[in-house]
């Protein structure tokens, strides 16, 4: 593959963030190796657009194979590490955690080491621009109360197991830049939206079980607050991050656009009732029903995200929630027959 800025091994890449990422970085003109275990949350479709460009290829595999992940840093002098690679729902992290475990604990380790021997056999200009970025979550950092917003100096406190594995894996990242020089940086996002994400999170799953008219179950009394920020601008911060950021150092990212559950799902129900109305004339808020809420759910995370406006020049394409869910429900009408397929497929294997 030819580049002119680089090449790149991005994991976890044929899900949702990633593949927005892999499209970004590809325009800029990186080349990109993506290494995924493609679970049910990666496909090959995500990446389509990328790969007949030629500006991408696809591994199969899992980030914990030490073998797999040296074979490729032998294969390819990479430029940059960018690790997506996760198990990220909560729910799943409650009834099966020994996955989130080996996935974004030692997964995490073994992409770690397998980077380190690489850069260490760099050349030293090569070594200077070296990175290793690690993707991670605002849910480290516990939960908040009514007021305030988490930041870079913020206690971590994660309180699920998904947020526990996702804790360690930041600190292992940390860890490998005191100890090792490894350059690492570390980014912490809030809730992310938009097109290509699986339709277990809250707002894709809304979409397609209001278009069928089924419930729409929200938990507790849907008063929990996230902060939520489109992909398209995760993405854009990202690539600030790696290109401009310090070593060992952490940048979080946010929508700065707080909103609790029911009003998203009462959002989405109205942009639905002008695009897809209801067959019995019937608003889509009817769906709504209230849920036993789940364990440990946090009531409320928000991101203060000045030192990536500071430091990276960071900012949003999307003023607020609104503007990118309207093109979020967009893509999912376009692509509802697919995301079925998906869903059924999933079910088979489950």
């Amino acid at each position: 593959m030819q580049s002119s800025k680089g090449h790149l091994l991005i994991t976890g890449a044929a899900g949702f963030i990633g593949s927005n990422f892999v499209e970004l970085v590809a325009r800029a003109g990186y080349a990109v190796t993506v290494l995924d275990a493609m679970t049910y949350a990666g496909h090959r479709a995500n990446l389509e657009n990328a790969i007949k460009t030629g500006h991408c290829d696809l591994v199969v595999g899992e980030i914990q194979n030490r073998d797999l992940v040296d074979s490729l840093f032998q294969r390819v002098q990479f430029s940059g590490v960018l690790n997506f690679a996760a198990e990220s729902h909560v729910d799943n992290s409650i009834t099966g955690p020994k996955s989130f475990i080996e996935t974004n604990v030692v997964g995490t380790f073994t992409l770690l080491e397998s980077a380190k021997q690489h850069w260490l056999r760099m050349p030293e200009l090569m070594r200077q621009k070296f990175r290793f970025l690690h993707v991670s979550t605002d849910e480290v950092y516990g939960s908040l109360g009514e007021t305030g917003k988490f930041s870079e100096t913020t206690s971590y406190a994660p309180n699920s197991p998904y947020s526990a594995s996702k804790a360690a894996s930041d600190h292992l990242v940390r860890a490998w830049f005191h100890t090792y020089g490894l350059p690492t940086i570390t980014t912490n996002c809030s809730n992310n939206y938009g097109p290509r994400q699986f339709p277990e999170k809250l707002i894709p799953r809304m979409i397609l079980q209001a278009l069928k008219e089924e419930s729409l179950p929200v938990y507790g009394t849907g008063t929990n607050i996230r902060d939520w920020i489109h992909v398209e601008d995760h993405c854009a911060g990202l690539l600030a991050a790696f290109e401009k950021g310090t070593p060992g150092s952490t940048y979080c990212f946010g929508g700065n656009s707080e909103r609790n559950n029911l009003q998203v799902v009462k959002t989405i129900c109205a942009v639905l009732d002008e695009m897809v109305p209801r067959k019995d004339g019937q608003k889509h808020e009817v769906g709504i029903q209230f849920v036993k809420d789940r364990l440990g759910h946090d009531f409320r995370y928000a991101i203060d995200d000045q030192k990536a406006v500071r430091e990276l020049g960071f900012h949003r394409k999307y003023a607020n929630f609104e503007a990118g869910l309207v093109q979020t429900v967009k893509w999912y009408l376009d692509n509802f027959e697919w995301m079925e397929k998906v869903l059924h497929n999933e079910r088979k294997h489950s």
